[in-house]
């Protein structure tokens, strides 16, 4: 078959590649001058330093088959997350830990003992939480809320913690031991020489032809047997039923000499610091040495028109546009709607890569049995 696939991040280099190894013809064109999407990386002029240019992409997951299809495409490097977060001028770790727990409360716990404390603070009033605040006034109480939480939320989402689900924050936040990992999976790292090769190098296959700086037409379809969408969703209907709700970044780069902030990222949780944080990217590269650096302020902000959309706000009435163009695509004929815009969901690197095996096995099969190839695969998944 003859495809054409509407985005050059990783779902569409994954499904592009199996699809090319399956034998069939693969056409990918993005409207941006480059591969990976957002998580595109390339060296900063002045500094040479490794720059996210979408903001920092820290690869984790505990997925064996996503962790070995990924090496195979580039040499990954340890790296462990480590935040830090800024509240009244004082720096404390992420995820909320003994260390961060003791040094807020001027305490010396032990981990039993701070179980308790933590146990002694938390709501224990609210039953059945409503909203994110009360899920976490819930599980830490006021003054952690309202330290780690409260202010970095109503920055990040743009609303108050009040208006967003309680699902959000799934299980108690805290952790009783001195571990600032800020993620749990089994591996952990970045790429070596950054994320752009390893999309270059999946997409490097004689069945597949690139064309980048270009914007998709509907007119393309009478070219291809079928379409896979990685755009936003609503922008396949032209936003017929009205606007799905994003947020966009913004990011304020500066370069100077030496160190700036001595680690890669510091989360700022005061309401009245206008950014949500500042990361400085060569803490990303510990293996390599810089004279100079690079910083970012990072703002969130409403996705507008012509902005870049980073991650669904998906509240109840993004949730009622959803239903209503899922209804669309599932009467849509030769497209696949796949990725986190073409989903409308918040996805990490791992489970993208993930899905879009998942996706293009089950596309494989489809066509091995002639049936017909749906709007949707994702809903099927069992992760």
């Amino acid at each position: 078959m003859n495809f054409l696939i509407v985005g050059a991040g990783f779902t569409g280099a994954v499904v592009g590649r199996e699809l090319a190894e399956a034998g069939h013809h693969v056409k990918i064109i993005d409207q941006r001058s480059h591969i990976a999407g957002n998580c595109f990386t390339k060296r900063d002029e002045q500094t040479n330093v490794m720059e996210h240019v979408y903001g920092p992409h820290i690869f984790h997951t505990s997925d064996e088959q996503v962790w070995e299809y990924i090496n195979k495409h580039g040499t990954f490097m340890p790296y462990i997350n480590r935040v830090k977060t800024n509240y009244q001028n004082q720096v404390y770790s992420l995820p909320i830990n003994l260390h961060t727990i003791n040094q807020f409360y001027k305490k010396s716990f032990n981990p039993t003992q701070a179980k308790e404390w933590i146990s002694s603070i938390a709501d224990q009033s609210i039953k059945e939480p409503q909203n994110f605040e009360q899920q976490a006034l819930k599980f830490v109480g006021k003054d952690l809320y309202e330290a780690f939480f409260k202010g970095y939320t109503k920055k990040q989402w743009g609303c108050d913690p009040t208006e967003l689900p309680a699902s959000i924050l799934k299980r108690l936040p805290v952790r009783f031991n001195y571990d600032d990992n800020y993620f749990s999976h089994k591996y952990q790292g970045i790429p070596k020489d950054g994320y752009t090769p390893i999309v270059e190098s999946i997409i490097t296959h004689e069945q597949i032809e690139i064309q980048l700086n270009t914007s998709f037409n509907k007119k393309l379809l009478e070219q291809y047997d079928h379409v896979i969408w990685t755009g936003q969703l609503d922008q396949w209907f032209e936003y017929s039923e009205g606007r799905l709700g994003y947020r966009t970044l913004d990011f304020e780069k500066h370069i100077k000499e030496g160190d700036f902030q001595g680690t890669a990222v510091m989360n700022y949780g005061d309401e009245t610091v206008p950014y949500t944080r500042i990361s400085e990217h060569k803490y990303f590269t510990p293996w390599e040495t810089y004279n100079s650096t690079i910083y970012f302020k990072e703002f969130s902000r409403a996705c507008g028109e012509n902005d870049i959309p980073y991650y669904p706000i998906r509240l109840v009435n993004d949730k009622f546009l959803l239903e209503k163009y899922i209804a669309l695509a599932g009467k849509e004929k030769n497209v696949t709607f796949a990725g986190r815009l073409g989903t409308y969901r918040y996805m990490d690197m791992d489970v993208t890569i993930k899905e879009a095996l998942y996706l293009v096995s089950k596309i494989l099969l489809n066509i091995r049995n002639n049936d017909k190839l749906k709007s949707f695969y994702h809903n099927e998944m069992v992760v």
